[in-house]
């Protein structure tokens, strides 16, 4: 009943604001009702007369000399900008290695349509030999608030999950397991601007289950307003899927094949007059493959002057394999010009797992261990959304729902050949309820000054039920109420402001078997604000503040045991606290003759961090080790990241990201204080296109060692290549790729150290962890895409509260994969 109460209170509070503010919201009238025009050219390379496939251009108003509207031409070098009012205007179109054009543009009331025909633009480069239409998107675009890697112009991603798309994403660090990282801090994982069940688990396990080929852009968000809802201490990730809107039958069909794993991807739209309906199916097959695990652990316990060695070697190898698939449908309704409403249905399913062996040595006595495990998630979502504008400009109302349900499960066995330890055979079954309520009001007091306001409620039931015993059975309910409002306007001709609060209140209870049913209540403000100066020369410097938080998901809370490895066996925490932190960060962006620059700095406190835990535990006689979670201490962050791209030539582009940050964790209480280490993350491409349709790519990524405070995982190198042939005049490629092809395995080292206390015992912990995983691989892909493809992201719910798991395994309790 308090959810429903608290729903509709949320709802009826700003439905009573609107209704308070009819047509003209805030500060009186509507505006004069005014005829929308557009203004559409072709844009043609001055010398070969050949289209310019995505040149950039900007429409921008004469009086205040600011972008009203913009977009990038499509393989015909066709550009349409809609939506244009009746003023004057200068159109700047701008490509790499190629000279900025302006045109100028008047649109009036009588004429508001204008055909600017054929415009030609002409290359930097002074010899005529050595100009060619390059017709790969900008695979880097830097906006205001946000860095965008355009997915589908990046070759190499063939063939991929979003896995491998997120390791050459600017800014992102990702390790082998495909766990995310945004400047060394938690990540919240959008997908089309809203949250998916897909993620609520795993993000490492939800990303393999997205094939590349359906990925159209990432967004890179490293300082959210208070619009965003507060989680992710650094910064929210946007996943943009493939879709249309255009007006007819349009859509793209993709599919791969390799050594390591196929995909297949199909996209779908119709659209008539008002109405639009979308379809998309996407599936992925990873082979069953050889991963071998070396691993050593050493337990010395004194107790009493007496000392007890327990030393274990295991040399094992697991054949797992993956497979999963989505689809999703959507429609799309026009009442009129002011009133529309959408919904859509996703599902996905998902499952890992296979056999595995393995040699020990247990104090020096030989066993052989022979396990099987399965991971399974489905998830299901649906949402409706309904918005209004009015005659005024910018001014939008939006009421949201979403239901998101989904179930996971972990199945495993193993026993121990020769020995008197008994045979574990377990399972875990976890089902999560989400349920939304969103309303947001955009209101602008004139063009420069804009204000947003915005209520929530989200509520969430988690229950695991255990297999093997009932007692153990887990409920966890989370609720969520929020409300935020932020204004922006102009200082100064070339200073911005933005700034805004927003407030969350969180209701959470749950019930374990040692604790009995326990609540943790808590109430936290949001502040954010983002100040802006426009320099010469197209450069933008901006300074801002942030503070956000980090709720631990279900894997970091689940208390089930996973013992597919009877002697190092894991376990959720549900006591845990979240993570507080304040972010500052002093940016600086511009282009120069071809070159896009982003360089930026930040500071970041982070209160009760959050990191996976070890340690010695003693059971039937023999010790074992225990990974868990605990909020370690208080971490300070200091970081730098740059990115740079450039064009020798029209035909040739080179692109770097250089991210550095240290790593520091203290608790005065618990005596933990790690040092100050430094960790960084270095990618590289280069693309070249040889004409007639061909474009070569390399790309390289380079993670320093991790640390944790209590240990070290060592660097990785990730690195691949593609060669693509477009064909069918550009609707089509053909093409092959390959990562990692002179070493079949990504070898990767972690090393931890823990001591523990309790009485007059003292427990001192060593573990070793050699993962050789198989990672190189070989394909052949093909796409094809018909229709004039347009995406158009919608207003929709971003559920962005809850810190995703770190840690491999995708059921409830995770597991290692092997």
């Amino acid at each position: 009943m308090k959810k429903i109460l608290l729903s509709l209170l949320i709802l009826g509070t700003f439905v009573t604001v609107k209704a308070q503010f009819p047509a003209g919201g805030f500060g009186g009238g509507a505006k004069k009702p005014t005829v929308f025009g557009r203004v559409t050219a072709t844009i043609l390379d001055s010398v070969t007369k050949q289209p310019i496939d995505y040149a950039t251009v900007s429409l921008i108003n004469v009086k205040d000399n600011k972008s009203v509207n913009g977009g990038v031409t499509d393989p015909k070098g066709k550009l349409s900008l809609q939506n244009v009012a009746p003023d004057t205007y200068k159109l700047m179109i701008g490509f790499m290695g190629y000279k900025t054009k302006s045109i100028s543009v008047t649109t009036t009331p009588a004429k508001p349509d204008q055909n600017l025909g054929t415009i030609y633009i002409s290359s930097t480069e002074n010899s005529l030999a050595d100009v060619q239409v390059q017709g790969t998107k900008a695979v880097i675009e830097n906006k205001i608030d946000r860095m965008v890697y355009n997915a589908e112009a990046d070759g190499t991603n063939a063939g991929g999950d979003a896995t491998d798309v997120m390791r050459k994403v600017p800014m992102l660090s990702v390790d082998v397991d495909g766990n995310v990282q945004l400047r060394g801090g938690a990540v919240r994982v959008l997908i089309n601007g809203k949250p998916s069940g897909t993620m609520a688990s795993s993000v490492a396990d939800a990303l393999k289950m997205i094939p590349a080929e359906q990925i159209k852009s990432v967004e890179v968000i490293t300082s959210p307003s208070a619009k965003y809802d507060a989680e992710g201490s650094g910064g929210i990730i946007n996943i943009i899927t493939k879709k249309s809107n255009a007006q007819g039958v349009s859509g793209s069909v993709n599919a791969s094949a390799g050594t390591r794993q196929n995909n297949g991807a199909f996209n779908l739209t119709a659209k008539t007059g008002r109405l639009s309906v979308n379809t998309s199916l996407g599936t992925n097959l990873a082979y069953a493959q050889d991963s071998r695990i070396l691993f050593e652990n050493n337990t010395r316990t004194d107790s009493a002057g007496l000392s007890r060695v327990t030393t274990i070697l295991q040399d094992g190898v697991s054949k797992w394999s993956r497979q999963g698939y989505n689809g999703s449908f959507g429609a799309d309704y026009d009442f009129n010009a002011y009133n529309n409403v959408s919904s859509t249905i996703k599902y996905n399913n998902f499952s890992n797992g296979g056999p595995g062996s393995a040699d020990y040595i247990l104090n020096g006595v030989p066993l052989k261990n022979i396990s099987d495990m399965d991971m399974g998630f489905n998830n299901f979502d649906w949402n409706v959304d309904y918005k209004h504008t009015t005659k005024k400009e910018g001014e939008e109302f939006t009421v949201s729902g979403q239901v998101s349900s989904g179930r996971n499960t972990t199945d495993f066995q193993n026993e121990i050949i020769g020995s008197s330890f008994p045979q574990v055979n377990n399972s875990n079954t976890g089902k999560n309820k989400e349920y939304t309520a969103q309303t947001d009001y955009t209101y602008p007091f004139s063009k420069s000054t804009i204000l947003e306001v915005g209520a929530k409620g989200i509520f969430r039931n988690i229950n695991s039920e255990f297999s093997n015993n009932s007692a153990q059975d887990f409920e966890y309910n989370q609720d969520v109420a929020s409300a935020y409002g932020v204004i922006s306007f102009k200082l100064s001709k070339k200073y911005n402001f933005k700034g805004g609060l927003r407030s969350e209140y969180t209701s959470i209870d749950f019930n374990t078997i040692q604790g009995g049913t326990q609540k943790n209540d808590y109430f936290n403000l949001f502040p954010s604000a983002i100040l802006s100066r426009t320099l010469k020369g197209n450069a933008t410097l901006k300074l801002s503040y942030n503070r956000r938080v980090q709720r631990p998901s279900l894997t970091y809370l689940n208390p089930f045991r996973n013992e597919s490895d009877q002697f190092n066996i894991r376990q959720g925490e549900p006591t845990l606290n979240p993570e507080l932190s304040d972010n500052l960060e002093l940016g600086y962006s511009t282009f120069i003759k071809g070159s896009v620059i982003n360089a930026s700095v930040f500071y970041r406190r982070t209160g009760g961090v959050i990191e996976s835990s070890i340690m010695p535990i003693s059971e039937g006689g023999f010790e074992k080790t225990l990974t868990t979670y605990i909020n370690v201490g208080t971490a300070q962050t200091y970081g730098a990241n740059l990115f740079a791209s450039y064009n020798p030539k029209p035909k040739w582009t080179l692109m770097t990201n250089l991210g550095v940050n240290t790593y520091e964790v203290s608790n005065s209480q618990t005596g933990v204080s790690t040092g100050t280490f430094l960790n960084y993350n270095i990618f590289g491409r280069s693309a070249y296109g040889f004409g007639k349709g061909y474009n070569f790519e390399l790309f390289g990524v380079v993670n320093s060692p991790r640390r944790t405070y209590q240990g070290k995982t060592d660097a990785m190198l990730i690195y691949g290549a593609s060669l693509k042939k477009e064909i069918w005049n550009k609707k089509g490629s053909i093409g092959i790729n390959t990562l990692n092809p002179f070493t079949r395995d990504l070898h990767i080292k972690t090393v931890n150290n823990s001591v523990t206390t309790v009485g007059n015992k003292v427990s001192t912990l060593f573990q070793s962890t050699n993962v050789y995983y198989p990672l190189r691989s070989f394909g052949v892909n093909f796409s094809y895409s018909f229709g004039k493809l347009k995406f158009t992201e919608k207003k929709k719910i971003k559920n962005d509260d809850i810190k995703q798991d770190q840690q491999q395994g995708g059921g409830m309790g995770g597991g290692l994969q092997q």
